[in-house]
């Protein structure tokens, strides 16, 4: 028997975690309730939806304070496909999303994921009406939980609770495939160092460069497979102009945007999170759950999902030599490499398995 229509609201235009995660929840909840998605019309989602019997809609995000043209379409796709829970992503659809339930005939609860972190008080007007007609919160780490209820009144504050984004039982690629991709991107013997991700100076592919240049100067065979897209084209031209400077052309390979990430997770020999600040860190779950040895900062997420030295390796933030350091450990230690990251797996399908974290959410709604 069906439950309650869940309506997965993401207007974010971009691409990454926080989005596909939305896009793997409605894809787990069309299986148990009625559940319709809702994306930006200019966004890059819709290539999950199209073509498929998932349920969509589009709108245009409108960019003024409280959305209200935004909120009004949405408040009538709420009505039509009779929406009981709304949840939502992306922080800046708060306003959208609680106009929208007030517009409705429905009032449909707000149940938000949040991936961000709070870093100021929510006691002035504007926030006060937003928090007090959200009924849930489920801050992806403990760290966003402590803030929420730091910088939330506690008389308008949701209900909170702690809910991991999980990774799902990858694909693993066989010998011929492994081969292939390494061949394909000419990568040859070499020990591989993978960052997937979009490509802007906040996600730290800076400091992945910088390391294998340092190591390259100790003629250390080591290769830097950089996965995912770029934000801003200038900023990826500077990445390559290094490159240059340093002579790191054929050590440094960019992918460019794929729908194979967890596949070229699988022939990297670890996989770095380098964001000086990252909430929760997905990509870090992936390649764990792909028997990948993992590398993050010594901050934020990667805290709650790294056991230094027992299920990967932390590093210091925003310091390439550090991170050096790390990646030339597991490049002198196959042993440790392996053991990390087998404990690394067994951590991510005990702890966070997709499946698992989903009924969590299904009960959440």
């Amino acid at each position: 028997m069906k439950k309650s229509s869940v309506l997965e609201l993401c207007l974010s235009p971009d691409l990454g975690g926080l989005e596909l995660y939305m896009v793997r929840a409605s894809h787990y909840l069309d299986a148990k309730t009625d559940c319709i998605s809702v994306i930006n019309e200019s966004g890059k989602l819709e290539q999950y939806y199209e073509n498929t019997n998932y349920k969509y809609e589009k709108i245009k995000r409108n960019a003024t304070l409280l959305s209200f043209l935004s909120a009004q379409k949405l408040a009538k796709i709420i009505d039509e496909n009779r929406v009981e829970v709304v949840h939502l992503h992306w922080t800046k659809d708060i306003p959208v999303a609680v106009l929208a339930k007030l517009l409705s005939k429905q009032k449909p609860k707000l149940v938000q994921t949040r991936n961000m972190t709070m870093t100021r008080f929510k006691d002035d007007f504007y926030h006060r009406f937003l928090y007090k007609n959200i009924d849930t919160i489920l801050p992806v780490t403990y760290q966003v939980k402590e803030q929420l209820e730091r910088f939330i009144p506690e008389d308008i504050r949701p209900k909170i609770e702690v809910l991991y984004m999980g990774a799902d039982t990858p694909e693993l690629i066989d010998g011929d495939k492994y081969r292939a991709l390494k061949e394909q991107y000419s990568l040859k013997d070499s020990f591989i160092v993978g960052i997937v991700g979009r490509i802007e100076e906040g996600k730290g592919q800076y400091l992945v460069i910088d390391a294998i240049k340092k190591l390259s100067q100790k003629n250390l065979d080591v290769k830097a497979l950089i996965v995912g897209h770029a934000m801003d084209e200038k900023y990826l031209e500077s990445l390559k102009k290094e490159l240059v400077k340093n002579s790191l052309e054929e050590r440094v390979i960019f992918t460019g945007f794929t729908r194979e990430a967890q596949k070229l997770m699988q022939i990297c020999d670890t996989l770095v999170l380098a964001t000086d600040r990252e909430t929760f860190g997905l990509v870090l779950i992936e390649a764990m759950a792909c028997g990948i040895c993992v590398i993050g900062t010594n901050n934020a997420g990667p805290l709650e999902i790294i056991d230094d030295n027992k299920t990967g390796l932390l590093f210091e933030k925003n310091s390439s030599e550090s991170l050096a350091e790390k990646i030339e450990l597991l490049l002198n230690d196959k042993e440790l490499k392996s053991r990390l990251a087998e404990a690394g797996r067994e951590k991510a399908e005990c702890v966070f398995e997709s499946e698992k974290q989903f009924e969590k959410l299904e009960r959440k709604l």
